[in-house]
């Protein structure tokens, strides 16, 4: 039973989802570092405290996703490592008590861990905290239930752009600046694309109990056309950053990103039916991110040094 729990929590856990804030965080914490403001103590804090979110996170969602039956709807051929769910519920690794308890836990160990951020380090992030914690509930959490209608895919470009980055900039300089909207902007778009490549296996489910996320909305066709749009909004977005000034031209290495998108975006385009099932379309989606991210912070840092 204890392993089974562990299983269980270690499959909300997923350190391959959970990645998607720490590439934010590290993007504002290089712009705070070139601007002469660092602390290890206050990125871990945060970085803690994103994890306890990450974790609750999972846990609701899977929950609701289960209430709703696009998880159970999900056929065997159409499982992947990256869609689906945590499957917590679906697989009985978890009973609804306990994944609502370790929603419950993590989440309240992430609430007093903001609450530790903002009374003893950076009080306006009372704000920027709140904004994000209600995005956070709402991709999935009533009433708004964003992920079901549409909106989902707007909530991850903020949450995991700009409002990440710029409370982890905010919080080790205790101001704000315009550079980390530049920055963090085209890798929201990024996350957004991992997050685009993730719903269609997911789609029939969805589709069938009415999860009308945007891949839902335009089917699988028109969404296979529509994900090189944001890889290449993502990457204009970098180059004017870059041209205008707000990052120094090293950050030119985030384009490394754009293989593995491209990559992922043929993939998709040539078979958005199926290509989940024999070609490697979301690891390389979750890699792009990753790199984008890692090329900017080292550009930044590089730039600095």
């Amino acid at each position: 039973m204890q392993r089974q729990f562990s299983e269980g929590f270690w499959r909300l856990a997923d350190p391959k989802i959970s990645i998607t804030s720490a590439a934010s965080m590290a993007i504002g914490g290089a712009l705070a570092a070139r601007d002469g403001s660092f602390s290890w103590w206050w990125f871990a804090v945060l970085g803690l405290a994103m994890f306890c979110m990450e974790v609750a996170k999972n846990a609701w969602g899977d929950v609701y996703d289960y209430d709703s039956g696009t998880d159970l709807a999900v056929k065997p051929e159409d499982r992947t490592d990256f869609s689906g769910g945590k499957r917590v519920l679906v697989d009985n690794i978890l009973t609804r008590r306990q994944t609502w308890a370790i929603a419950l836990l993590f989440g309240l160990a992430g609430l007093a861990l903001g609450a530790l951020i903002v009374f003893v380090r950076e009080l306006s992030l009372f704000w920027l905290g709140s904004f994000a914690l209600v995005l956070g509930w709402s991709y999935h959490g009533p009433p708004l239930q964003l992920a079901y209608r549409g909106l989902g895919e707007l909530d991850v470009v903020l949450c995991y752009g700009p409002l990440i980055a710029m409370a982890t900039y905010a919080l080790l300089t205790h101001h704000y600046s315009m550079d980390v909207i530049w920055a963090s902007v085209p890798l929201g778009l990024f996350t957004t694309a991992f997050l685009w490549a993730n719903e269609f296996p997911d789609y029939e489910a969805d589709r069938s109990v009415g999860k009308n996320n945007l891949v839902v909305r335009l089917g699988k066709h028109r969404a296979s056309r529509v994900l090189p749009f944001i890889y290449g909004g993502a990457l204009l977005l970098l180059a004017a950053a870059i041209a205008a000034g707000a990052l120094h031209h090293y950050a030119f290495l985030g384009f490394a990103g754009a293989l593995p998108a491209a990559i992922a975006v043929r993939w998709i385009w040539q078979d958005p039916q199926t290509f989940h099932r024999h070609k490697p379309a979301q690891p390389l989606a979750l890699l792009a991110f990753v790199l984008l991210s890692a090329g900017i912070t080292a550009g930044i840092l590089l730039g600095h040094a």
